[in-house]
């Protein structure tokens, strides 16, 4: 089978370098432009753009997928199929027929839950015990196509955003390479997605990952995760922005003390009180401009007390 992969970030790269080395015949990449990153915003190849040119794969990163030249280009690779991962553009209807058996998606969730950007985060946001790959054919809609293939990925208690995609990346990997074996033999059978339980996970906003002390313990633990590595969660301390990178939920057992106040001090971290009585224990924190360290390093160079209180 000739293929054409198009994706962009370390999650795509992974099922890239399965597909080359599963002796798949990718004729090419398209991947987003190279963008500015770290401190420094230098101008730097993508993952999928790295992977792609270690195999000598042809890489092409047009700013539009709906102009005439890439249709043609498309066109011009007389592709079995397009795979899709993580491109991080919508592809217009014109390019899906194109290949001759269309183009399918490694999305990251177990579909319709959690169509959309971000739905490893928002999976742990909201204290799903499963998620998974779904191998979709692709439609005009938003993840909307016929699923091809699933495999189901559980959700450990302590994952974060880092630790279950390294897992879902290896998965996808994995399932991609099935779903293209069953498809040459012509065992796929597309099953349309149900209309019950159609969830979407919204693009994070940095507003978004300022801790609402108000909220319960149980659900700022899952924002902390969820938002590790990036954009990571954060919280006014003593006039600054202090990134929290770790943290778990404590009992209920705050007594008096409101929203966002600080209640102990101790080797393992710092207790806040939260919304309904409940406690989040501060475990790792980083200053503008400082690195992540353990709240009992932090405390050592900053001064905290019990009856602080954190928030805006």
């Amino acid at each position: 089978m000739r293929l054409v992969f198009a994706g962009t970030p370390e999650f795509a790269a992974r099922s890239l370098d399965a597909l080359i080395a599963a002796g798949y015949s990718v004729t090419a990449v398209l991947t987003q432009p190279d963008r500015p990153v770290g401190r420094g915003f230098k101008v730097l190849p993508g993952p999928v753009k790295r992977a792609a040119l270690a195999s000598h794969v042809p890489v092409y990163q047009p700013d539009r997928l709906d102009t005439p030249e890439v249709r043609n280009l498309l066109a011009g690779f007389e592709a079995d199929v397009l795979v899709v991962c993580a491109y991080g553009m919508l592809l217009p209807a014109a390019l899906l027929s194109i290949p001759r058996r269309g183009a399918i998606n490694i999305h990251a969730s177990l579909l319709p839950r959690w169509r959309g950007a971000a739905p490893i985060q928002r999976a742990i946001q909201s204290g799903d015990a499963q998620t998974g790959i779904s191998i979709m054919q692709m439609d005009a809609g938003l993840d909307t196509g016929d699923v091809l293939l699933e495999q189901s990925c559980p959700i450990l208690p302590m994952d974060t955003a880092r630790s279950l995609h390294d897992r879902l990346a290896d998965l996808g990997a994995r399932t991609i390479i099935e779903a293209l074996e069953k498809l040459q033999k012509g065992e796929l059978k597309p099953v349309p997605q149900p209309e019950e339980g159609i969830t979407y996970a919204h693009k994070i906003t940095k507003a978004e990952t300022v801790l609402d002390w108000s909220r319960a313990a149980a659900q700022l633990e899952r924002d902390v995760r969820a938002f590790n590595p990036a954009p990571v969660s954060r919280t006014f301390f003593g006039g600054e922005m202090v990134k929290v990178w770790e943290a778990e939920a404590l009992p209920q057992d705050t007594g008096n003390a409101g929203p966002g106040t600080v209640l102990s001090l101790d080797e393992k971290g710092i207790t806040v009180a939260c919304g309904g009585g409940g406690r989040l224990l501060l475990k790792m924190l980083q200053r503008p401009g400082g690195k992540p360290m353990t709240a009992s390093e932090f405390v050592k160079g900053y001064p905290v007390a019990p009856g602080d209180r954190l928030g805006a």
